[in-house]
C-alpha cells in the first residue's frame, strides 16, 4: 500500500497492516526526540495505529507542541509508576501535560523535597527498562470500574466518561486510565526532574479533598534538561512579580485578585507602548474605537460566546435582563460596523480598539501579569473581501515585524486549526478559512508550524510566538480568519455590481493581553528598559545641599526637552545615591557638585556603572533625544 509522508512530500510503500511504528523504523526515526506520536490525516494517534492505503502521515517530534504534550503526558505516567513503587498506598488521580512539563495528583500521599531524589532514582530504573506503552480498551464501564475498584477518584472519572470508549495504558507493572496518546517506549525519556510539590483540590473544587500534586519536567536529552534548569534559574532572577513592584511599576492586591494595579511609573511604560502602537496603526490606516464593557445576553448568544465561552464570563442581572462583562471585543465591533452602510470602496476597513476585557480564571491559575482576570487587548477587526485576505495578512505581519523587532523580540508563526468540538460555522467555511491562511503563509514564504485543534471556536488562526532574551517563547499575537461572525451579525457591504455580500473578517492582536506583554517585557529587559521606554530616564544627584539650585535648573532644561527626570537632593552620600539610582534601573545618572556647577556641565554615568565623565548639558540632551527617537535597544554611551 502507498501512504503519503507529508514531512518529505513523498509516497512510501508499506506492506498491508503496517503501523506508524513500522513506518518510523523504515525511515530510521530513531532519535529519542523523533516520532513521539503520529498525525494520520490530521488526527493524532499512538505509533501503534494501523496505516491504510492513501493515509497522509506526519510524525510529531519534541519540537512541536503536540509532540511535547505526548512526551510529557507519558512522563506523568512514569512519575506515577515510580511513586506507586515507593508508596504503594498512594492513589493516583490525574496527571496531565501543562505548558512546561506535567504534574500528577495523588491522594493518600505526603511528600517533602527530601523525597524527590528517591522518586527520580526509581524513574531512572523505569526508563532504563524501556517498557513499551500499550493501549488497552475496556469492554464496558463495569470492567473499568472493576479494575479501579480501590480508587474512588478513577471511578468518578470513569462515570463522568459515560457513553465514551474507555481506555487505559500499560507500561511494565503499571496500568492507568488514559485516553492517550503515548510515546511508543519509555527509553525515549532520557531525563526527568521533579520540580516541586504542592497541595491541590480534587477537580479544583475547594469542597473536595486536598491532594498532593507533584510537578515535573522531562526531555529526550540530558543536555536539554540542564539548559532548562539554567533557564529556570535565570527566570527566577527576572521574575516580573518581584521586579515590577520593586521598581514601582505595578502591584497585586487581595481586594482585586487577578486585576493588577498599574502604578505611575508603570503607566509611563504602558502609555509609551500604546503611543508607539497607535503611531504604527495610524500609519497603516487603522481607525480606533471604544465599545462598552458590558452588553446584553442576547448579544453574546448571537455571537456564540454565551454557548461556547460561558464558563469564562462574568454575568450580572440588571432591570430583569442578563448582561455579561465582555470577555472579547469582537461583538461590540460588529455593532459598530452596523451603525452605517459600507461600500466595497471602504474595504479593507481596519478598526482598532484597546478593549478592557474580563475572563474568569481559577484562583490557582492566576500568576502576576501573566494570568489575570481583567486585562486590555490591542484588538483590531478588519472587514474585507475574500480576495483581499492574503494582502491584508501581509500588512498585519509587517506591523508585527516592526513592533517586535523594535522591542528586540524574535518570533515564529504557527497555524492553529479547528478544535474538535464547540465550534461555530460550517465545515465548508472552516475549510475555506484554513486553506486561505495556509496558502497565504506559503505565498509569503514564511516558515510556520501547524498546531492542530488550537483554533478559536469561530475560525482558524495564525499564532505569533515571540522569543525573549533567555529563549522562552510566548504566544502573544494572533491573526484569526472568521466567516461565522459576519454571518451571525448579518454584516454586508455594497459590491461594485450593487449586490450585498458578506465581508470576511480578520481578528488580530499584537501585544495580546497588554498586561501580560508588559510582564514579558519586564522579564525580557530584567527591568532595564531601553531609554525610550524607561519610566525614569535620568536622575540628577547633588553632592551637597548648596547645589540643589543648579540641579533644579538642569532638571528644568531636561523636562523642557521632554525627558523623564528625577532629582535626588537628599542628604545621603553620593555613593549611596548612585547605588540607589542603579537599583532603580535609571538609564543615566548625573552628578552635580562644585566643579559641575561652575562649568555648567554634568558628570554622567550609566546604570551599568559606566563612567562617561563631564559633558555639556545641551550635548547630553541632544544625545538622549537621538537615542529615544531611534528607539535604540543599546544605550548611546
Amino acid at each position: 500500500m502507498l501512504i503519503y509522508f507529508i514531512d518529505k512530500k513523498e509516497k512510501i510503500e508499506l506492506p498491508e497492516g503496517s503501523s506508524g511504528l513500522d513506518l518510523a523504523k523504515k525511515l530510521n526515526l530513531n532519535d529519542p526526540s523523533c516520532a513521539l506520536s503520529i498525525l494520520i490525516n490530521g488526527k493524532q494517534y499512538d505509533l501503534s495505529k494501523t496505516l491504510y492505503q492513501g493515509d497522509e502521515i506526519h510524525f510529531l517530534s519534541f519540537e512541536e507542541a503536540l509532540g511535547k504534550e505526548t512526551f510529557w503526558h507519558t512522563s506523568a505516567h512514569v512519575l506515577a509508576q515510580a511513586v506507586l513503587r515507593l508508596y504503594p498506598n498512594a492513589k493516583p488521580t490525574i496527571g496531565p501535560p501543562i505548558d512546561n512539563g506535567f504534574y500528577y495528583d495523588f491522594a493518600d500521599l505526603w511528600l517533602s523535597d527530601t523525597d524527590f531524589a528517591a522518586i527520580e532514582e526509581e524513574v531512572e530504573k523505569i526508563t532504563a527498562a524501556n517498557f513499551s506503552t500499550n493501549m488497552e480498551i475496556f469492554s464496558s464501564e463495569e470492567e473499568a470500574l472493576s479494575v479501579f475498584k480501590n480508587n474512588k477518584y478513577k471511578q468518578e472519572l470513569i462515570k463522568s466518561f459515560a457513553g465514551n470508549q474507555l481506555t487505559g495504558y500499560r507500561q511494565g507493572d503499571f496500568f492507568d486510565l488514559c485516553r492517550g496518546p503515548h510515546i511508543p517506549n519509555l527509553g525515549k525519556i532520557k531525563a526527568l526532574k521533579i520540580l516541586k510539590t504542592s497541595g491541590a483540590y480534587w477537580r479544583a473544587d475547594a469542597k473536595n479533598e486536598m491532594l498532593t500534586r507533584i510537578y515535573g519536567i522531562s526531555f529526550p536529552d540530558r543536555k536539554m534538561l540542564k539548559e532548562y534548569l539554567l533557564r529556570l534559574e535565570e527566570a527566577k532572577k527576572r521574575d516580573h512579580k518581584i521586579i515590577g513592584p520593586k521598581l514601582g511599576l505595578f502591584s497585586l492586591k487581595e481586594e482585586a485578585p487577578g486585576m493588577p494595579f498599574i502604578h505611575p511609573k508603570g503607566m509611563v511604560v504602558w502609555n509609551t507602548l500604546l503611543d508607539y502602537w497607535r503611531a504604527c496603526h495610524r500609519k497603516a490606516s487603522y481607525l480606533e474605537i471604544k465599545t462598552p464593557v458590558m452588553m446584553t445576553r442576547e448579544l453574546w448568544e448571537r455571537s456564540g460566546h454565551w454557548f461556547n465561552y460561558r464558563q469564562n464570563m462574568y454575568t450580572v442581572s440588571i432591570d430583569e435582563r442578563d448582561f455579561a462583562v465582555k470577555p472579547m471585543n469582537c461583538p461590540g465591533c460588529m455593532l459598530y460596523y452596523k451603525t452605517e452602510s459600507h461600500s466595497y470602496r471602504d474595504l479593507p476597513l481596519r478598526i482598532a480598539e484597546i478593549g478592557h476585557v474580563h475572563r474568569y480564571e481559577s484562583s490557582g491559575a492566576l500568576s502576576g501579569l501573566f494570568r489575570v482576570r481583567g486585562f486590555h487587548q490591542d484588538d483590531a477587526h478588519i472587514f474585507l473581501t475574500q480576495s483581499q485576505i492574503s494582502a491584508e495578512i501581509k500588512n498585519i505581519l509587517d506591523i508585527v515585524d516592526e513592533i517586535y523587532t523594535t522591542l528586540g523580540l524574535s518570533y515564529h508563526l504557527e497555524l492553529s486549526t479547528r478544535p474538535e468540538k464547540d465550534t461555530i460555522g460550517s465545515d465548508e467555511e472552516w475549510e475555506i478559512a484554513t486553506s486561505s491562511l495556509k496558502s497565504t503563509l506559503e505565498s509569503l514564504e514564511r516558515p510556520y508550524k501547524i498546531n492542530e485543534g488550537d483554533g478559536a471556536f469561530y475560525g482558524p488562526k495564525i499564532d505569533i510566538h515571540i522569543k525573549d532574551a533567555i529563549g522562552r517563547t510566548w504566544q502573544c499575537g494572533t491573526i484569526q480568519l472568521d466567516f461565522a461572525l459576519p454571518e451571525r451579525f448579518d454584516l454586508e457591504y455594497v459590491a461594485m455590481d450593487g449586490s450585498r455580500p458578506r465581508p470576511v473578517m480578520l481578528h488580530r492582536v499584537i501585544f495580546g493581553s497588554i498586561e501580560r506583554f508588559f510582564g514579558i517585557l519586564i522579564e525580557h529587559f530584567i527591568g532595564k528598559f531601553p531609554l525610550w521606554l524607561s519610566p525614569v530616564q535620568v536622575r540628577i544627584l547633588t553632592v551637597a545641599d548648596r547645589y540643589s539650585s543648579a540641579a533644579k535648573d538642569v532638571m528644568r532644561k531636561m523636562e523642557d526637552a521632554n525627558l523623564r527626570v528625577e532629582l535626588d537632593d537628599s542628604s545621603e552620600s553620593v555613593s549611596k545615591k548612585v547605588r540607589d539610582a542603579q537599583l532603580c534601573q535609571i538609564n543615566y545618572i548625573l552628578t552635580i557638585g562644585e566643579k559641575e556647577a561652575e562649568k555648567n556641565v554634568v558628570s554622567v554615568r550609566t546604570r551599568a556603572n559606566g563612567v562617561i565623565g563631564e559633558m555639556e548639558i545641551p550635548i547630553f540632551i541632544q544625545k538622549l533625544q537621538q537615542e529615544i527617537a531611534t528607539k535604540s535597544l543599546q544605550p548611546y554611551f
